[in-house]
């Protein structure tokens, strides 16, 4: 995996190796250089191989991938979007003779998988996608995330400088144009008495500051930046919101369900074929800051409502989503696949 420092699908990454690994299977893991990630593999009895992973000059990745094929000499390889993928030196039967599947979280460019035997999408819509551009139907595979679902005591809100009594919204991500966070903030001029928690870092953080200060909300909102305290942040919080207006999957909204917490979200991509809506959570139009604000308000208004949708998504997450269910699914089509 060649991901980020930090991100969705690199969370997920860390937590499929680590459930793989207490499962029992036998991994050589390989990551980009990254200290905080190789720290958390060691703790969980993992020793990552770490490379460069860099640009398009970067030739000793492609060496050292191909020194630890012939070393190791796997049976499956499963390589973690673009970058990964496209690192990997081609086979020869004499040489390295493995079987590659390749995970996409999101609508990517087939040229980056061309040396695949298999492709793994992460929501049905993604496969659907892979197979409109022409891949295989039996080699296109839906494999779900999971997400902890740990349940810990609620952050102390005195920490957040937020009331006991005022209601507290949550988003999480990156402070990215996709996320749409310009969006929840402009719906919170329309919600009264709440505060909006915000936690994650990017390049959009000062114009969504400033945006703040000039609708007047900026003293309702925290920004947190990148936090690993997830579950206590859903644990304090009223309700859970996801504006991207691009989503593949909406990892955040299966996070929200694991904690028991009602959802709202944009209606892109993902978030749209996870939530029921009105059941187990609610949808709005993708950058429509009235309609959000009014599926905010009914919610945070309406308690009932609100331990309704969270039960419901509790419950989506139980059948469809925990650790159990998806390390067993991956483990199963590695076993498809090798033979």
């Amino acid at each position: 995996m060649a991901g980020a420092k930090v991100g969705g699908a690199e969370a997920f990454f860390e937590r499929l190796v680590i459930g793989l690994h207490k499962a029992g299977l036998d991994q050589r893991v390989v990551i980009r250089q990254n200290p905080r990630r190789a720290d958390l593999f060691r703790a969980a009895g993992i020793e990552p191989v770490e490379l460069p992973f860099g640009g398009a000059l970067d030739f000793k990745t492609g060496m050292m991938l191909r020194r630890q094929l012939r070393d190791f000499r796997p049976h499956v390889v499963l390589s973690w979007m673009n970058r990964a993928t496209s690192k990997l030196p081609r086979r020869r039967p004499s040489d390295l003779d493995y079987v590659l599947a390749a995970r996409l979280g999101g609508y990517y460019n087939l040229k980056y998988y061309r040396n695949c035997n298999h492709l793994v999408g992460n929501t049905e819509d993604i496969c659907d996608y892979l197979k409109q551009e022409g891949w295989p139907e039996d080699k296109t595979h839906y494999l779900p995330n999971f997400v902890a679902s740990d349940q810990r005591p609620p952050i102390d809100r005195k920490t957040l400088h937020i009331p006991e009594r005022a209601k507290m919204i949550l988003t999480l991500g990156r402070l990215h144009t996709n996320k749409a966070f310009d969006t929840l903030i402009r719906a919170l001029v329309h919600v009264s008495d709440a505060y909006l928690v915000i936690a994650g870092d990017g390049p959009e953080e000062d114009a969504l500051v400033e945006m703040a200060k000039e609708l007047g909300v900026r003293p309702r909102i925290r920004m947190l930046g990148w936090r690993d305290d997830v579950p206590e942040l859903m644990a304090a919080c009223d309700l859970f919101v996801c504006p991207s207006r691009h989503e593949p999957l909406g990892n955040v909204v299966i996070e929200g369900w694991a904690q028991s917490r009602p959802v709202v979200a944009a209606a892109s991509q993902g978030p749209s074929a996870l939530i029921q809506d009105g059941v187990d959570g609610v949808l709005c139009p993708v950058d429509d800051v009235d309609a959000m604000a009014t599926a905010i308000n009914r919610v945070l208004k309406d308690e009932i409502f609100a331990a309704d949708l969270a039960q419901a998504g509790r419950g989506r997450y139980e059948r469809e989503f925990t650790e159990a269910q998806v390390v067993q699914q991956y483990l199963d089509f590695f076993q498809r696949i090798a033979n």
